[in-house]
């Protein structure tokens, strides 16, 4: 299936840039500088958008300006408006119960508590979109959650992350055009070097 609409999740403004919760904007922001992608704001669809083609596929990218929870309000509309279907979807975004430096691609589901997730499921009205999750740890309780992923790594973390980044970038047209089982094979066996 060609991916025809690749969504980073994250938290609009300064104040979040660096913090765990915006993963999927740090994942968004290396496949468009990767594909040669230019931003602009589309504000009757909630958020910056890169739009390019690759391979003779039209892609778009998109960076929601609401915030995580609100993730819906920008894909439900960008999905309506050029009838992209679920599956032609990937929403990119952090996850808590991987480790940082390690990633996971996979199809439909269910959203784990992930409110973003949770909100773009009810406007698509489906789960069977792909998901791209970004490891970025536990702090060990559910109450401690919100805390933790609303504040920056450390770096010996942000690193491990960052080497998820290069690699995503370097798969960047693949996750387009891609062959989906060896594209599951290559980013869930990944490894950061030591």
């Amino acid at each position: 299936m060609t991916i025809k609409l690749i969504v980073g999740l994250g938290n609009p403004g300064q104040k979040y840039e660096d913090t765990r919760h915006n993963a999927g904007f740090w994942a968004i922001d290396a496949i468009a500088d990767s594909l040669a992608g230019r931003w602009a704001e589309e504000r009757k669809f909630n958020g910056a958008m890169a739009r390019l083609t690759v391979e003779g596929v039209d892609l778009r990218l998109l960076k929601p300006a609401t915030f995580m929870n609100r993730s819906g309000q920008s894909v439900g509309p960008i999905a309506q408006f050029f009838k992209i279907a679920p599956e032609e979807i990937l929403v990119i975004h952090d996850e808590l119960d991987l480790p940082p430096g390690r990633m996971r691609l996979k199809c439909g589901g269910g959203h784990g508590g992930h409110n973003g997730l949770k909100d773009i499921q009810a406007a698509i009205g489906s789960a069977d979109f792909w998901r791209l999750r970004i490891g970025v740890g536990h702090p060990g309780h559910r109450d401690a959650v919100v805390g933790y992923v609303l504040t920056r790594p450390p770096k010996q973390e942000r690193k491990l992350v960052d080497d998820c980044l290069i690699e995503i970038r370097h798969l960047a047209p693949q996750l387009v055009q891609g062959d989906q089982p060896a594209l599951m094979q290559a980013i869930n066996s990944y490894r950061p070097s030591a």
